[in-house]
């Protein structure tokens, strides 16, 4: 790896891509190999809204290398209920950790907090804007399934507030991938996104509001929930919840080998019945968190380990 943080898929080449996943199918081969790798180390968590697959498996990834995690816990229960800054937090857990987990509900704020701090911060979402952990371990996962290059994908729900989504869309800008957005107009990628993908070498890129248009061709169908949290306004919510919803009849139009993946939580978007299909991979995707989380932390902190002259090796 060739940085200090990660705060965006956008920062991220092939080959850095290619380096994290070679490395979490090293590990999900043979864990044992590094469960002592990182012994005594700890990773600061700092996770200001709620999280149940991040948290834990950043947490699973440290202790299965062999360290630890302190944890801020919950906003109403840390000083940031006092009024202390965001700058001043980080600056405060860097001094108790080794590496830090940042998730929060403003935009650009791992970018902020990544200038106060000199050990390795990884970003864990920030608001609408990216979640670039989620998204090696979707790759890894779609590699896993379908293979990353000629790659068709279609990528359906909320894509106007959808961190995971941005961050996916970067990311296999990479690889020879064509990447089909299907939403309702209202939750269409934002036009300053589109525009950025679009000046990415080879990245073809088609809008729909209709799934049923393109279905057949996908070799991965990535749903997302439509995220009630982020809405301004209620109303506007209701207007679209539950409109983009899958199921087994749904699926009759797919080929065989389609990948149905979602980053989790599901609200309705997937029946129940799809989970016992050959298609489902979203459990699977939930598990590859903790084989690629150990990967990245195992990179990142060999890589701080070398800058200050010393490492385990």
């Amino acid at each position: 790896m060739r940085h200090d943080h990660l705060i965006t898929s956008k920062q991220l080449s092939r080959g850095d891509i290619e380096t994290v996943l070679d490395r979490a199918a090293e590990i999900d081969a043979d864990r044992a190999a590094v469960a002592d790798r990182h012994a005594g180390k700890l990773l600061g968590l700092l996770f200001f809204e709620p999280s149940t697959r991040t948290k834990m498996s950043f947490e699973t990834a440290m202790k299965r290398l062999g360290g630890d995690v302190v944890d801020m816990g919950s906003v109403e229960s840390s000083s940031v209920k006092k009024g202390e800054t965001l700058a001043d937090t980080v600056r405060v857990i860097e001094g108790y950790a080794d590496a830090l987990v940042l998730r929060h509900p403003k935009q650009g704020a791992a970018t902020m907090a990544s200038e106060f701090v000199d050990v390795p911060l990884l970003n864990a979402g920030d608001g609408a804007g990216h979640h670039p952990t989620q998204t090696l371990l979707d790759l890894y996962t779609i590699r896993e399934n379908a293979g990353l290059d000629d790659l068709t994908i279609g990528i359906m729900g909320d894509l106007k507030y959808g961190r995971t989504v941005h961050s996916l869309a970067y990311a296999l800008t990479n690889f020879d991938a064509s990447q089909h957005f299907i939403s309702p107009e209202s939750l269409q990628l934002p036009r300053e996104v589109v525009y950025d993908l679009h000046q990415q070498q080879g990245a073809q890129i088609r809008e729909h509001e209709s799934l049923e248009e393109v279905l057949p061709s996908l070799d991965v169908l990535y749903v997302t929930r439509i995220q009630r949290e982020r809405f301004p306004d209620e109303n506007e919510y209701q207007k679209v919840a539950g409109e983009y919803q899958i199921d087994a009849e749904t699926l009759e139009a797919a080929g065989d080998d389609l990948t149905v993946m979602h980053p989790l939580p599901r609200v309705d978007e997937i029946a129940p019945e799809i989970d016992e299909t050959d298609h489902a991979a979203y459990f699977e995707q939930a598990h590859n968190g903790v084989p690629v989380r150990m990967a990245l932390l195992d990179l990142l902190l060999t890589g701080a380990e070398g800058e200050g002259g010393e490492t385990d090796e």
